[in-house]
C-alpha cells in the first residue's frame, strides 16, 4: 500500500477540514430555504367579503350598442388581504328573457357583457380581472327595488405579490340597494354589499391574513 508523504498527509487533511464545513453550510442553506420558502396556492379557494356602492351611468362609456355602461367600487378583507376593487362593466339597457331563477312575477332581469376589474391590495400589489359573464335580477316586489347580482370574473395577472397570478376565476355575489334616483325616478346609484369566492392560481396565502 502507497504511503502518504508528510505533504500529502496534510493535504488530505486540508481537504477533509474544508469539505465537512462545506457539507454543513450546503445543509444549512437547504433548511433555511425550506423554510423561507413562500407558500403558492395552486387553485386554492379564497373567499372575500366586500361592501361599497354600485352605479349605472359610469364616467367610463364602453360603447357597446344596447347597453349602457355599470361601475362598481368596493372595499372588503378575505384570505388575499384587505383590498379594495374597481370593476367597469357592460349591461343591458332593457330586460332579457329571465331564467328560472329570476323568474318570479315582480321580477326583471338584465344581462352583463364584457368588462374588467382591477383589485388592489394593502401593500400595492394589484390583481386584474376580466369581466367573463354576469346578470342582475332586480325584485321590484318591494320598492323601490332590491337588484341581486351575479358576474364571473377571469383572472388575467398582477403586480407585486400577484405578478405570477396564472388564471382562476372568482364569482361575485352582490345585493344592491337603490339609494338614488334620477328624475323620472329610475334608481341611479345603490348601497352594495356581497362576496367574492372561488379559486386563483399562482397566488401567496401570506401568514397573518384574514380569511373571511
Amino acid at each position: 500500500m502507497e504511503r502518504l508523504t508528510p505533504i500529502g498527509t496534510a493535504a488530505t487533511a486540508l481537504f477533509r477540514s474544508v469539505r465537512e464545513p462545506m457539507k454543513h453550510l450546503a445543509t444549512v442553506a437547504l433548511i433555511l430555504n425550506l423554510g423561507v420558502a413562500p407558500a403558492y396556492a395552486q387553485d386554492e379557494s379564497v373567499k372575500m367579503a366586500y361592501s361599497g356602492t354600485s352605479t349605472g351611468a359610469s364616467a367610463v362609456n364602453l360603447q357597446q350598442p344596447g347597453t349602457v355602461t355599470v361601475e362598481e367600487n368596493f372595499e372588503g378583507n378575505g384570505a388575499l388581504g384587505p383590498f379594495t376593487v374597481r370593476i367597469i362593466s357592460a349591461e343591458t339597457n332593457s330586460p332579457q328573457e329571465p331564467p328560472n331563477t329570476c323568474s318570479g312575477p315582480a321580477n326583471i332581469y338584465f344581462t352583463r357583457g364584457g368588462g374588467a376589474g382591477v383589485f388592489r391590495f394593502q401593500d400595492g400589489s394589484l390583481l386584474k380581472v376580466n369581466v367573463w359573464q354576469g346578470a342582475d335580477c332586480i325584485d321590484l316586489e318591494k320598492l323601490p327595488g332590491i337588484g341581486h347580482c351575479t358576474l364571473t370574473l377571469q383572472i388575467t395577472g398582477g403586480t407585486g405579490r400577484f405578478k405570477d397570478a396564472s388564471g382562476g376565476i372568482l364569482t361575485l355575489t352582490e345585493t344592491n340597494v337603490p339609494v338614488l334616483a334620477d328624475a323620472l325616478n329610475n334608481p341611479v346609484f345603490f348601497a352594495s354589499t356581497g362576496e367574492f369566492t372561488g379559486t386563483v392560481s399562482g397566488v401567496p396565502i401570506e401568514e397573518g391574513q384574514n380569511g373571511q
